[in-house]
């Protein structure tokens, strides 16, 4: 494994959900409090910006080529070539506090949303969201304070939630077939003294990866939880982290300088910038939305 590597300088509030898309050989990612979305190519240093007409907060591919966003408003499409946004749902437009934050897509191309109460972290009153193929959306659990990053299990049967404000990821038995949720149990505590558990992504030996809010580092658990490493990241807040690369082995991870004080801004000048890592293990491709 090599050292980890400062390789973007793009400064935004709140990056997250890194995602490879290998046809173009680029990551994506977005800037959760600065309404963007970006692109970048390792190969030869190119990146795109986009300023968008919602503040998008993840970003999932559609099997068509388009785009679905989490967005503080709802459910979006959107097309990157002409930067239009169509907000299709929004589960919790009549709760004010509340908004959308991380997704991810199932095996068989559905979508999976969580939600956050951006009035007091710390309530129990997040839930999770499913949005099937034929746009219909389903409430499958609730009881987060604040539900974050998620992922699949390699072979779909497990999704894993990041419970961030009561510092721990859980499990629950994913049915393929229907897309219910069954058998929640904690996964992993995690320390306080280690930061806030944000972003999460599921390797391809069904290893799961956490990066640490306020925890300068992120962590790889084996399927039982135990610690297998971490990995020192330079910068307070790491938010997300997805894999990328030809080879699916590049650790691409996103972190933040909100809630900085100018002070600390200046201590740590990279902070909101994207480091990678280069691994000795293969990630997976994320799935598409197939509707």
């Amino acid at each position: 494994m090599s050292e980890v590597e400062h390789i973007i300088s793009v400064q935004d509030e709140v990056g997250e959900t890194p995602i490879w898309i290998p046809d173009e050989q680029a990551m994506y990612w977005v800037d959760l409090e600065g309404s963007a979305v970006h692109r970048y190519e390792p190969a030869s240093g190119a990146r795109k910006d986009w300023a968008l007409d919602v503040a998008v907060t993840a970003l999932a591919r559609r099997a068509s080529g388009k785009w679905l966003l989490a967005t503080k408003t709802g459910l979006a499409f959107w097309n990157q070539e002409t930067n239009a946004s169509e907000i299709i749902v929004d589960p919790v437009s009549d709760i004010e506090a509340m908004r959308l934050n991380d997704t991810a897509v199932d095996r068989q191309g559905r979508l999976v949303a969580g939600t956050a109460n951006v009035q007091d972290f710390e309530a129990s009153d997040g839930a999770i969201y499913r949005l099937d193929t034929d746009h219909s959306l389903h409430q499958i659990d609730d009881g987060y304070a604040i539900s974050n990053g998620m992922g699949f299990s390699p072979d779909g049967t497990i999704l894993y939630v990041t419970d961030m404000f009561h510092n721990r990821i859980v499990a629950l038995d994913y049915d393929i077939a229907s897309g219910a949720v069954s058998n929640k149990r904690t996964f992993v505590e995690v320390p306080g003294d280690t930061g806030l558990p944000d972003g999460l992504t599921v390797d391809a030996d069904g290893f799961v990866w956490s990066a640490h809010w306020a925890g300068s580092r992120v962590t790889r658990y084996d399927p039982d939880g135990t610690i297998e490493r971490q990995i020192p990241v330079p910068a307070t807040n790491a938010t997300s982290l997805g894999f990328g690369g030809a080879e699916m082995n590049e650790l691409y991870i996103t972190t933040a300088w909100f809630f900085m004080s100018e002070e600390e801004r200046k201590a740590q000048p990279h902070a909101g910038d994207v480091f990678r890592v280069k691994t000795d293990i293969t990630g997976l491709v994320e799935p598409q939305f197939a509707g």
